[in-house]
């Protein structure tokens, strides 16, 4: 791990220029470029403190040796040659998008003599022009089978074409008038490219044109009674529009636009793009990518733009771009999607109708794709062998961790503490077996005794069930089963198998609280480790310093997965438990009093009896109430009947107020 002091610039080295600047490791490899306006301003970022650095940042530079930069004229040069150096060297710390799936294309080679449409997957090539992509690519023959009848373009394969050349015969598409046969000469090579052309008009968007040329030379051979003629024409338009009804109108019909929505969590981003052409959805495609670099929505936005239209140009970059957040560098991004279109481009966050609608939809796609995407690679059972492998090494286990128990604390400023158990054998989630915990023994904003609770009575209990098998001992969670979880017999499944690992959420302090309470109970055999959220760090007890897994790991994965799945089992059980404490409050009378200024209330007062001994004046003193909302409150609680028994909800026990009565905490 580098000091990056050690190969800090010096300040007057740094030109105060735009520029494009790469960071690289020791053994010169090339690990992170990035552009800035600045290129003194943005480079002393590097260099601060590295406690102040986001954890990614901070992984990065002290990965780095050195750091060297190009000056540039421009900002849109800058976010060039950042593209080009992207994609020549393959940074490891740089966003880099892969496609979700492998999106078939329509294609038309224009760089042939005879261009051809066909189908075509995986890298572009220069010369071809590209529509789509499509989600299947039977919905391209589909519509290609249509467009024939109009646009008579060679389909065949070069060894087809090369044999009906030697033959003098054409192929059956040439017989029956879906192929013009440049073949056999009956259309020479001028003729047969500006068909092409027409066909890329047509699926560009320009369908008007052609429908109302159509429609003219119809009515034009009808007058002259040419009537075969008319009602070839006849069948073309409604070929054509056929073909355009196989995509659906979601715009007005001149709107040429590509929406893009993210959507992302601490560790990984999907992105999703619906090209619209003539007011038609043309295309599809998305892609997913590892957050390795500290970036929000806005960057990756840009990184996304930049792998869009990079190598695109002319029709394929449209009038209007419409994204969820604007780039940083929102004058340059424009500027150079400009100069790709060769005329204006919009780029732009939709605030209303249609546009606004559709982008929702484009972001239900996006969501969608980065839960397959989980799915997809928590499912599949090499990855889950790989990852497990990946863990018992890191950790030099001697056996992979078949069942992991992960354990997290959660509260709301020190109340109502709670904490989750959640149960993951061979690498995928055992949902019956996840437990929730009452901290009974203290309130307050102690991690550490909450984790070393925890784990003292999870194994307690496990250690009275070895004993007894044929006890049975009640969870930890007032004898309730948690109301989202499957139930056999109507009751909690025993704590009577041990984990190979246990794994809580944080770093060393809680790394050593558990130890410290499986020590004290005699339990050896049992494996721990912490994952530190802001680094993602694993800790070993007794260890000054983590175990750095790969961005790329999948233990790492799965280590993450475990976590935050305990995360959101412990949050979904506080929230459940403020809402009851809350939702029995008196207080829920007054109109208009929400849970924050309730709470307010009852940390100023104390309780809710001292709130009913309280004046209007008292209650205006609290801080966002004034006299009209401190009558209501007043009111509220006059009214209200304190029959029933305060509970306190993290003790269960029944408070008494000061002249015996009850009332509400």
């Amino acid at each position: 791990m580098a000091d990056p002091s050690s190969y800090r610039p010096k300040p007057g080295q740094i030109p105060d220029s735009p520029g494009v600047y790469k960071f690289r490791d020791e053994h010169r490899r090339v690990i992170y470029v990035g552009k800035a306006k600045s290129l003194r301003q943005r480079l002393a970022n590097y260099f601060q403190d590295l406690a102040g650095l986001h954890p990614r940042t901070r992984t990065m530079v002290t990965t780095a040796a050195s750091v060297e930069w190009t000056v540039v004229s421009t900002e849109v040069e800058a976010l060039q040659l950042e593209y080009s150096w992207i994609k020549e060297f393959d940074p490891r710390f740089n966003v880099k998008y892969r496609d979700d799936k492998s999106y078939p294309y329509l294609a038309v080679t224009l760089n042939e003599d005879f261009p051809r449409v066909q189908v075509m997957r995986g890298q572009k090539k220069k010369g071809v022009r590209y529509f789509g992509p499509y989600s299947h690519a039977w919905a391209i023959r589909d519509t290609v089978d249509l467009l024939l009848r109009v646009f008579p373009v060679r389909t065949c394969s070069a060894g087809v074409f090369k044999n009906a050349e030697r033959t003098g015969r054409p192929c059956l598409l040439g017989y029956i008038g879906k192929c013009s046969a440049p073949c056999v000469g009956r259309i020479d090579p001028e003729e047969h490219r500006e068909l092409a052309e027409e066909f890329c008009d047509f699926m560009a968007g320009r369908t008007g044109t052609y429908i109302r040329r159509l429609e003219k030379d119809m009515m034009l051979a009808a007058e002259d009674m040419e009537y075969e003629k008319a009602a070839r024409l006849r069948d073309d338009i409604e070929a054509l529009k056929r073909a355009m009804e196989k995509s659906a109108v979601v715009l007005a019909d001149a709107t040429d636009a590509d929406l893009m929505a993210v959507a992302e969590d601490e560790l990984e981003a999907a992105v999703q793009i619906f090209h619209v052409r003539g007011g038609r959805v043309r295309g599809q495609r998305g892609w997913v990518t590892d957050k390795v670099e500290a970036v929000d929505t806005a960057g990756l936005v840009e990184h996304a733009l930049q792998q869009l239209y990079g190598e695109e140009s002319g029709d394929a970059v449209p009038k209007e771009v419409l994204v969820p957040a604007l780039p940083e560098d929102l004058d340059a991004i424009t500027q150079w999607l400009t100069t790709r279109r060769g005329s204006n481009v919009s780029l732009r966050i939709p605030q209303r109708g249609d546009k606004k609608a559709l982008m929702e939809t484009v972001g239900r796609n996006a969501q969608q794709s980065l839960v397959l995407h989980k799915t997809k690679r928590a499912s599949d059972l090499t990855t889950r062998s790989r990852a497990l492998e990946e863990i018992a090494e890191a950790l030099d286990l001697e056996t992979a961790p078949l069942r992991i128990e992960c354990f997290d604390i959660s509260h709301l400023q020190g109340e109502d503490v709670v904490a989750s158990m959640v149960v993951f054998e061979d690498g995928l989630p055992r949902k019956s077996e996840y437990r929730r915990f009452q901290i009974k023994g203290f309130e307050g904003q102690d991690d550490v005794r909450s984790m070393h609770e925890v784990i003292t009575r999870r194994f307690r209990r496990y250690l009275a069930e070895k004993e007894k098998t044929g006890e049975w001992a009640l969870e930890e969670t007032d004898g309730e089963v948690p109301a989202d979880l499957p139930e056999d017999d109507g009751r909690p499944k025993k704590f009577a198998y041990p984990p190979q690992l246990v794994v809580v959420d944080g770093g060393q302090p809680q790394v050593a609280a558990a130890q410290r309470a499986l020590d004290e109970l005699g339990i050896d055999d049992v494996a721990v480790c912490g994952l530190a959220k802001r680094l993602e760090e694993v800790w070993l007890p007794g260890d000054d310093d983590p175990v750095v897994l790969p961005r790329s790991s999948e233990g790492l994965y799965l280590l993450q997965r475990v976590r935050d799945t305990a995360h959101d089992f412990a949050i979904r059980y506080q929230r459940s438990k403020r809402t009851k404490r809350i939702r029995t409050s008196p207080l829920d009378a007054v109109p208009g009093l929400g849970d924050t200024r309730k709470q307010a209330l009852i940390k100023h007062f104390g309780s809710v009896k001292r709130l009913r001994q309280a004046t209007i004046e008292q209650i205006c003193e609290v801080p966002g109430f004034g006299r009209k909302t401190a009558e209501a409150v007043a009111v509220a609680l006059a009214q209200a009947a304190p029959a029933a028994p305060a509970v306190n909800t993290a003790t269960g026990e029944i408070m008494e107020d000061d002249d015996g009565g009850t009332g509400n905490d």
